[in-house]
């Protein structure tokens, strides 16, 4: 236990915006301490993005392997130990939470663990674990205690029949059926993580749509690529009466006067998060709220003196990159270096196959906001690189002023989406024309060469398609 008490800043929270927020304001100099419930890297980093992304490629590498035909190469008798997979994902897991906690050490930011609660102005206390009933004083406290997922009222949530994501992650055994509830992001990735590897997967989403949040050509496209991998859909579908069984959970799908009995092993729930606000503030402090979430101003200052938010618990959207981006800006401003900035400009992901990215408008909101635009898109069926890798499934989509080409949204899906998004991004955060990308020589034969050809596209001087 450090000799002081006395700090700079207090982080309470340890996931992407928490140790981003820490790491940057030992950084400056100052003295800081992070409080973590469980692990440094929070739940980005032991419980979600990461070791989600480990499963997912163990079933991406796993299909192509399955397929090596295409490839004019032979892999017989190809099969999977799902313990061995789950247990990769953990490991990797486990080797960037050491990555972090380095990371404070060299720093120089004092980590905690237990529950940290803002007791007072300027004041916290832990709660549990080894320190327990110790009091920090702080000139500035960082709240990034980010959120949890939300569950289904009345189900027992035994991470055997019924779980989260946090459950799916920690299980060994392989369903050979699972109903997952919800198809955003994280029930995408995992809908396409158990069908690869060969379970029967049933996908229901309340809303018109799969991704809700993304363009809807691009989830028409999905769902199609879904289908024909063999997952079953169900859009706009309520989920009612669930039923769990010592073998199974029975749940009745209803689309409008529909009603169908389906029977699964497993239900995942994946219906989205809500604030993790337990505990984090006595009960004599009432901070202001916003749908739940903490309330915080331009600065990332919530309504209690010396005390900001960041991540996840001040509202959505919801991703590590942006919360890290927000905690950063928060320790900047409070400490004078420069002006706090708010998120405007933010990529979306999802990392399931074929991979879906996206920032800024889609053509159905630009349109809705009554601009005058052009779309440009770039079939990936006309790329040599994807012919090449046999990976050509998927389309990049730009949204554009009529007349300057400023670009508004960039949409695409396909191999290595994920990864192609992060140019529009630039583009947009530096107000560069779909003619300046159309004018930047991209490498051939590259899947990068299909951004400059979807701008190229919407000035219609599209030279491969």
């Amino acid at each position: 236990m450090p000799d002081t008490t006395e700090y700079d800043l207090i982080v309470i929270g340890g996931g992407p915006a928490g140790y981003a927020g820490a790491i940057r304001a030992g950084q400056l100099g100052k003295k800081v301490a992070c409080i973590e419930l469980e692990r440094a890297g929070g739940t980005c980093l032991n419980w979600g993005c990461i070791p989600t992304k480990a499963l997912l490629k163990s079933a991406e590498l796993y299909q192509k392997m399955k397929k090596a035909e295409v490839y004019g190469l032979s892999a017989k008798e190809v099969g999977f130990d799902f313990a061995k997979v789950m247990e990769r994902s953990r490991t990797v897991a486990g080797q960037m939470a050491k990555g972090v906690e380095f990371l404070f050490r060299k720093n120089k930011v004092d980590y905690f663990l237990g529950t940290g609660q803002v007791h007072a102005a300027g004041m916290v206390t832990m709660k549990d674990g080894e320190h327990q009933g110790k009091f920090f004083h702080a000139k500035n406290v960082l709240v990034a205690t980010g959120c949890k997922m939300r569950r289904i009222a009345g189900l027992d949530y035994d991470g055997v029949r019924v779980m989260t994501s946090r459950e799916a992650l920690a299980s060994t055994a392989f369903p050979k059926s699972i109903l997952i509830v919800g198809a955003g992001a994280i029930g995408v990735e995992f809908a396409y993580f158990y069908n690869a590897l060969g379970s029967k997967v049933t996908l229901v989403e309340m809303l018109p749509q799969i991704l809700p949040l993304e363009d809807e050509e691009v989830s028409k496209t999905l769902q199609r690529a879904f289908e024909k991998q063999g997952i079953e859909l169900h859009v706009g579908t309520k989920c009612e009466n669930f039923k769990a069984g010592k073998s199974s959970v029975k749940v009745e799908l209803v689309a409008g006067e529909s009603r169908t009995l389906v029977e699964a092993d497993v239900v995942l729930s994946a219906i989205g998060v809500v604030a993790n606000l337990d505990g984090v503030f006595a009960p004599t402090l009432k901070p202001d709220l916003d749908r739940n979430f903490l309330k915080v101003g331009d600065d990332y200052r919530t309504s209690l003196p010396g005390v900001y938010g960041a991540g996840d618990i001040i509202g959505p959207p919801w991703l590590a990159h942006v919360a890290t981006y927000e905690a950063v800006n928060a320790v900047n401003g409070m400490f004078g270096h420069g002006k706090a900035r708010r998120v405007k400009n933010f990529p979306g992901c999802t990392y399931c196959q074929p991979q879906v990215a996206s920032t800024g408008l889609t053509e159905k909101a630009a349109r809705e906001k009554g601009l005058d635009i052009k779309v440009g898109k770039f079939p990936f069926t006309a790329s040599g690189k994807a012919v090449a890798s046999a990976e050509t499934e998927g389309f990049v989509k730009v949204v554009t002023d009529a007349k300057t080409g400023e670009i508004y949204g960039a949409h695409i899906i396909g191999s290595e989406a994920t990864e192609l998004i992060a140019e529009y991004g630039l583009a947009i955060e530096l107000e560069a024309s779909a003619e300046e990308i159309h004018q930047t020589i991209h490498a051939h034969p590259t899947l990068s060469e299909a951004v400059m050809e979807a701008s190229a596209a919407s000035l219609g001087e599209a030279i491969h398609i």
